[in-house]
């Protein structure tokens, strides 16, 4: 054997080391897959079983728990009505002035608003201011001549120590000094006069009220006092308690007493109803009208309401029962369910 034969043989023998073997196993089998369907059919058979017991199954009914009450089958209704009109519950001030003088301005006009003590009307002020520094003059002349007294009662008590004044001079210094005192106090009584009537030249709101009417002008004389008023100036009325008067048959009394509900509707305002309560029954009946005055009190009162309106009161009682009329059993309307 030849080199390249030798050569060419240990090459096939490499190549057959490095040969892989196949493997003889035997493949291996698939599983058979089973079909699907029926479990499709099943679900689909149990949604639509789900679908039809919602359908025809009954409505929850909703239960809320609520408290019964029976009561009589009765409410308060009119009773008794009359005419009559609004009125303050305090009466109507008339604001007068307590000194002369003449209308400088109003400060208000009808129908204002007015606090306590609030400015109303201004008078001439020039003459009270007069007197005011007049009284102050005398004032400070009454203090100086005081003063000098004082020194010269001092200068007496010195010259009498040294027996150079009569006990009689002395006697004279100390009258003069208890004169002096007393015209200060005079002076400052005066003043004081002279400087309220300044401040009495303006007038005040003695209490919170509305401006109902100005009695005079301006420029017009306004004096304290007179007949018929003619001193007042301003008219108020306070509007935070409503009254309503109203004249009662003295047939219809025994149809009303204190602290009674009513209702108020006044005329300019015909769709409003003001409850109320029955608060005062005058105890004079008028004998040519047969008629008791009765007032009741406003719960409610708004600033629509002005002295003097004419209204309608309604006395209100219970509705009196029918016959066959028992009592009834009351049930809250949310606890209800109307069946279809």
């Amino acid at each position: 054997m030849t080199a390249g034969d030798e050569k060419r043989e240990r090459l096939r023998a490499d190549l057959e080391a490095l040969r892989m073997e196949r493997d003889t196993a035997p493949p291996l089998r698939r599983r058979k897959r089973r079909p699907r369907w029926p479990w499709l059919a099943a679900l689909v058979l149990v949604m639509v079983a789900t679908l039809a017991w919602r359908i025809t199954r009954p409505l929850a009914v909703r239960v809320a728990s609520a408290v019964v009450s029976e009561e009589a089958a009765s409410r308060p209704v009119a009773v008794l009505s009359g005419a009559g009109y609004l009125v303050p519950g305090e009466k109507v001030v008339a604001v007068g002035t307590r000194v002369p003088g003449r209308v400088r301005r109003f400060l208000v006009d009808e129908g204002d608003a007015v606090r306590k003590s609030d400015p109303l009307v201004e008078l001439d002020d020039r003459e009270y201011l007069a007197a005011v520094d007049r009284a102050r003059a005398r004032l400070d002349s009454a203090r100086a001549r005081t003063e000098l007294a004082r020194l010269q009662l001092a200068r007496g008590r010195e010259l009498r120590a040294r027996d150079s004044l009569s006990k009689q001079e002395l006697d004279i210094r100390e009258n003069e000094l208890a004169l002096a005192r007393a015209s200060v106090l005079e002076a400052e009584a005066a003043l004081r006069e002279a400087e309220l009537e300044l401040e009495y030249t303006v007038l005040r709101a003695p209490s919170d009220g509305v401006v109902l009417a100005k009695l005079k002008e301006a420029g017009e004389i306004a004096v304290p006092g007179g007949f018929s008023g003619s001193g007042d100036l301003v008219r108020l009325a306070n509007m935070n308690e409503v009254r309503a008067e109203v004249d009662v048959n003295e047939s219809d009394l025994p149809r009303i007493r204190l602290g009674q509900l009513a209702e108020v509707t006044p005329d300019a305002i015909p769709d409003s109803r003001y409850p109320a309560t029955v608060v005062k029954l005058y105890p004079q009946v008028d004998r040519q009208k047969g008629t008791l005055k009765v007032e009741v009190r406003l719960d409610a009162p708004d600033v629509r309401l002005l002295p003097d309106m004419s209204a309608r009161v309604a006395f209100l009682g219970d509705a009196p029962a029918a016959a066959d009329a028992g009592a009834q059993v009351l049930v809250p309307a949310g606890a209800l369910h109307r069946a279809s």
